[in-house]
């Protein structure tokens, strides 16, 4: 054995004696309300495609149409290849959509995220990050080898004395998520927005899980509060509400000209691949053109959080249509996902390093496609699959 497997294949071992060991399984179909797994149609909660657009029939047409016209990939980095006009199209429909005067795609949320903080700080800036904001985030501002400090979760007093203490900063950047992706709360960003105002401060909200979501016709949490004008950077994925790939940072054509010429993710990546780019802007005219499916997403979240609650699980408190339903052990969750996989229904336990030791849990999202027969038998599903495992 090559020594370095002999050395990984102890963490791994390490890893499934303490119920952390992950695996990837092999969906054999379009993801919806409902996928394929080894023959079996399961019900699908644990996907992020909380409009059910990964499969209409609008998207996939876009994305079919893109391939014979463009074909598939994009040949290079867009300054070295050029600009397939899909993106071109698609950032001007964000900046539409979002309200701001410019959009910059990136290949993935996670590119986004590093690519933005990375290019806007830097040794002698201070960049402050929410304790639970994504990875994503976190490795941005790691990278960006400014001073990093993190402020306790959703804790604007705790970020103001952080700020307090940064008075000799060269420049100064506050990144959080709007929606925290594994407990569903959400950022106290018009108290961040004043701080960041008091301490000549910058801010950067990442929408993921905000957008088609949350606000108005969908645009966000900051469109929600009415903050459009004091973010000066806003990120938000292709891959969650959209049903696509990719993502986009928001902002001033100042800011995006800057970007274009700093961002690193951006500049030696190449560009998105043309039917991504036209699925996401077909799935965002879906979007707007069919406000129904955001208010479907709502009140399937809100039938399935009172059920479960009724029935004794514990959901941590949520201001979004993701269910945290908390377990405690790393293994209890484990065992009650394969009680629950076992029954039909796709869910998966999040164990450490995502959350913190001891809250485990099962990150519930149902989504605009599940009928109400289908979060019935979720619902049942868990019951039987709760009681057998001892947490209810």
């Amino acid at each position: 054995m090559r020594i370095l497997d002999g050395e990984l294949t102890s963490v791994l071992e390490r890893l499934e004696n303490e119920a952390l060991l992950r695996r990837v399984r092999i969906i054999r179909s379009a993801h919806g309300a409902e996928v394929e797994f080894d023959g079996r149609r399961m019900l699908m909660l644990s996907s992020n495609n909380y409009l059910d657009l990964a499969a209409h029939p609008a998207v996939k047409r876009a994305a079919i149409e893109a391939v014979e016209r463009y074909g598939v990939g994009a040949a290079a980095s867009r300054l070295v290849a050029g600009s397939i006009e899909p993106v071109h199209r698609l950032e001007q429909s964000l900046a539409h959509f979002k309200r701001v005067e410019a959009v910059l795609i990136f290949g993935s949320g996670y590119l986004a995220n590093m690519g933005a903080i990375s290019a806007l700080v830097g040794p002698g800036d201070v960049v402050f990050s929410d304790e639970i904001n994504h990875a994503s985030l976190i490795d941005g501002c790691r990278v960006s080898r400014a001073t990093v400090k993190v402020y306790r979760h959703r804790d604007a007093h705790h970020l103001k004395v952080l700020l307090e203490e940064s008075a000799d900063a060269g420049r100064r950047l506050i990144v959080t998520d709007s929606v925290f992706s594994m407990d569903g709360d959400l950022a106290p960003l018009a108290e961040i927005v004043e701080l960041a105002g008091e301490f000549r401060a910058a801010v950067m909200v990442d929408e993921a899980h905000g957008i088609g979501v949350i606000g108005p016709g969908g645009r966000g949490l900051v469109a929600e509060l009415g903050l459009e004008n004091e973010i000066d950077v806003q990120v938000g994925t292709l891959s969650k509400a959209l049903g696509a790939q990719g993502a986009y940072v928001g902002g001033s054509r100042v800011l995006i000209n800057f970007l274009i010429n700093r961002a690193r993710c951006f500049i030696y990546t190449t560009g998105l691949a043309p039917a991504l780019a036209a699925a996401a802007e077909a799935a965002l005219h879906v979007m707007i053109d069919e406000p129904e499916r955001i208010a479907r997403l709502h009140a399937n979240a809100a039938y399935m959080r009172a059920a479960l609650t009724a029935a004794g699980f514990r959901l941590s408190p949520t201001e979004s249509s993701i269910l945290p339903v908390m377990i405690g052990s790393a293994q209890d969750a484990l065992a009650m996902a394969e009680q629950l996989f076992d029954r039909g229904v796709y869910v998966v336990a999040i164990r450490p390093p995502p959350v913190p030791p001891n809250s485990a849990r099962l990150r519930v999202t149902p989504t605009a496609g599940h009928s109400r027969a289908d979060l019935d038998r979720a619902i049942a599903a868990f019951v039987e699959s709760g009681r057998e495992v001892g947490v209810i």
